[in-house]
């Protein structure tokens, strides 16, 4: 008994009728355009994945060397997208600590905090509007008794406690004398980095050359790193093609004229991302 062998791209199947001699070949079916699904891309979050420079050496070194702080509150500042958020997961992943977004009294109620965790993490602690007059004095009721209970926390922001706009006396002065973790802008060696973990996270490899072209040309920042491969992951992922040089420097230049006719007619775009993440992870869009 034969075996029944499935057509081939190009093959004529068993009964169909035979081309005429001289016909054209009927062309090979193209690709059309590819759906695009916007999944968030899941950032590798470990220890030994956040990728350690100059500019946030510091910043990891207090990490650290938890408990043994200066102080019972610890302030970890910088940019957007810098791996504050990062960050913050190694000291849960490594002293069990609580988690808690954007300050209101009731995130900072004692209940939902240090009767749940002896260590804190209070991210964007300053990052949005001035905090209403009721949740800066939950906020230094926590510091408070974080202190009396010896137990752990960190306030993370874009700038250093001293420029928070708080009104509340005490807690200005609490603020003021915190220790400080701070985090500076990439340099490119850094960014080049980053790159490749922002594209790792979204089980994306790019050439050398295209991770160098995007360094030397972009703007110097984890925020903008992060637009960009988000950016340049959609397009290719839209267009079925991979990422290369003349994609990446397409997309630079329109990220470029964008910026350009924004800033002619007055725009101010804050990209106010904190997602950070440095270095290898694997979740397609896809951190």
């Amino acid at each position: 008994m034969s075996e029944e062998v499935e057509p081939r791209n190009g093959d004529v199947p068993a009964g169909a009728p035979l081309p005429e001699e001289g016909s054209p070949a009927r062309p090979a079916p193209q690709p059309g355009p590819q759906m695009v699904f916007d999944f968030p891309a899941r950032p590798a979050l470990g220890r030994a994945d956040f990728l350690v420079a100059p500019c946030n050496a510091t910043a990891v070194a207090w990490v650290d060397r938890w408990p043994d702080w200066p102080g019972p509150t610890l302030a970890l500042v910088g940019p957007a997208a810098c791996g504050k958020t990062h960050l913050a997961h190694v000291l849960a992943a490594r002293a069990g600590a609580l988690i808690v977004g954007r300050p209101t009294v009731e995130a900072l109620h004692p209940a939902a905090t240090l009767d749940r965790a002896a260590t804190l993490v209070v991210e964007h602690a300053a990052d949005g509007p001035p905090l209403e007059a009721d949740t800066e004095v939950a906020l230094l009721h926590l510091m408070n008794m974080t202190r009396e209970r010896g137990a752990s926390l960190m306030l993370t922001a874009r700038v250093p406690p001293a420029r928070w706009p708080v009104t509340l006396p005490d807690l200005r002065s609490r603020l003021v004398a915190l220790p400080v973790a701070q985090i500076t802008p990439p340099d490119e060696t850094l960014l080049e980095m980053v790159l490749v973990k922002l594209f790792a996270d979204r089980q994306v490899i790019v050439a050398p050359a295209v991770v160098r072209l995007l360094a030397c040309r972009m703007e110097r920042s984890f925020a903008a790193a992060r637009a960009l491969v988000a950016r340049l992951d959609a397009v290719a992922w839209g267009r079925g093609r991979a990422i290369t040089v003349a994609l990446a420097r397409e997309v630079l230049e329109a990220a470029a004229g964008s910026r350009d006719g924004g800033a002619g007619a007055g725009q101010d775009q804050d990209q106010d991302q904190d997602g950070d993440g440095l270095r290898g992870s694997a979740d397609r869009p896809g951190g």
